[in-house]
């Protein structure tokens, strides 16, 4: 979409793991530079310890590397809909509220934004996925007005909001010649989102779509669920998951669930915690596992571990295995893990998502065969397995991948245009 000025308001894609922003400006890439040149900043923040300051994005995961003493936090937005997100956490030694935390990320995409941009925003069409909670509607709109406050506690006086794979539908439409059925695929780090739209180059200037969006779905399974799984299929058995106690019954697995969980793992490092895996070790028959994983704790290693099973998934895009050396936490320790493996760990979420595709036709009263296109966007939609899924699902559409991490910033950045000039 062209535009004869630059518009007043910004899209932010407020994403579980990168976040981008928008503005349309004639004969300028839409999506602003956010960290150096890169028009992402991952959804990171890591409060250095020593230097007593948060950073963001790139640096952030660089300084946790390097060694700094702190706190790393990822997959903000997963705090949205959750319990969490009345609590506070302790930050450089002071209780913070989640929702100030949100705050600070999100205010830093506003800054940065700005400041490339060279002027301020004061109007914004955030991005949100078709739910933020499945199936309650009343902490689905609590969660989108929590969002709505942060927005305007850092300076937003206009705030809307867009559903993902709406805005992601918005971007493709500016590349199209004819009219097209086009079911968007938006497999997030939190959420899969999709949307059933009419779109065509004649309706692109329309102010009131309603009636081109047929149907709208989704279901809380993202890439974070898929490098859980891999998680705990692959790599946490070397930790003790699914050994058995004396008694012959299974260990209790809330320690595991809460490592391969990005936003629950400074909880294992807390000592109710290590003070409940101690006095378990002592009813566990084989207690290797345990140890390694009293290891891992004393080394604070599992954002290290969640950061390398992550890179396992994304590299298992195109390889058929990976090679894990785990000395860090002891020398010689290593897993070899394989596409096929995390093809069966994640098969009950890529079938929650069929199933929501399923749903989402039936709801449109409209066939597989009548869809003429699917369009992939979302981080985690080049995983095979769930490319294939979806794609075996719908036999006559072409398949188009969109900018996985822009195509939503670029669509919330139309709509921003079209709301506020």
């Amino acid at each position: 979409m062209k535009s004869a000025s630059p518009a007043r308001a910004c899209g932010i894609d407020f994403g579980t793991s990168n976040s981008t922003v928008g503005w349309l400006r004639p004969g300028v890439d839409t999506l602003i530079a956010l960290e150096d040149d890169k028009i992402t900043l991952p959804s990171v923040v890591f409060f250095n310890m020593e230097e007593r300051r948060p950073v963001y994005g790139r640096l952030a995961l660089h300084e946790y590397l390097e060694g700094y003493e702190g706190r790393l936090m990822r997959s903000l937005k997963s705090l949205l809909g959750s319990k969490l997100i009345k609590h506070d956490t302790s930050v450089l030694g002071t209780a913070m509220p989640f929702k100030d935390l949100l705050g600070l990320f999100i205010g830093q995409l506003k800054k940065r934004a700005e400041a490339t941009a060279g002027r301020e925003f004061e109007e914004v069409v955030l991005g949100r996925p078709v739910y933020f909670v499945d199936e309650d509607p009343l902490a689905d709109q609590e969660a989108e007005n929590t969002l709505a406050d942060v927005a305007r506690a850092i300076g937003f006086k206009e705030v809307s909001f867009q559903y993902e794979p709406i805005a992601a539908a918005f971007d493709y439409e500016s590349t199209i010649e004819r009219e097209e059925l086009v079911l968007i695929v938006d497999i997030g780090g939190g959420t899969s989102d999709f949307s059933l739209v009419r779109l065509s180059p004649e309706r692109r200037g329309l102010d009131n779509r309603q009636d081109d969006i047929l149907a709208t779905g989704g279901v809380h399974v993202g890439g974070t669920d898929f490098d859980k799984q891999l998680s705990l299929q692959g790599v946490m058995p070397l930790f003790g998951y699914g050994s058995r106690m004396k008694s012959g019954a299974y260990m209790p697995t809330s320690h595991h669930m809460n490592l391969a969980t990005w936003h629950t793992i400074n909880s294992v490092y807390s000592q109710k915690s290590q003070l409940a895996l101690g006095s378990m070790r002592y009813d566990i028959e084989d207690t290797g596992g345990i140890d390694r994983l009293f290891k891992l704790i004393e080394q604070r290693a599992g954002h290290w571990l969640a950061m390398e099973i992550e890179e396992t998934k994304i590299e298992l895009t195109h390889n058929q295995s990976r090679h894990l050396p785990l000395d860090r936490i002891e020398a010689g320790l290593e897993v070899d893990l394989s596409r096929a493996l995390f093809e069966a760990s994640i098969d009950n979420q890529l079938e929650r998502i069929r199933n929501s595709v399923t749903h989402l036709l039936a709801n449109a009263g409209v066939s597989v065969e009548q869809v003429n296109t699917v369009f992939f966007t979302g981080g985690s939609s080049g995983i095979p397995a769930l490319r294939q899924s979806v794609s075996a699902m719908l036999p006559n559409a072409q398949h188009v991948e969109g900018n996985i991490f822009g195509s939503i910033g670029s669509g919330l950045a139309i709509e921003a245009k079209k709301r506020y000039g």
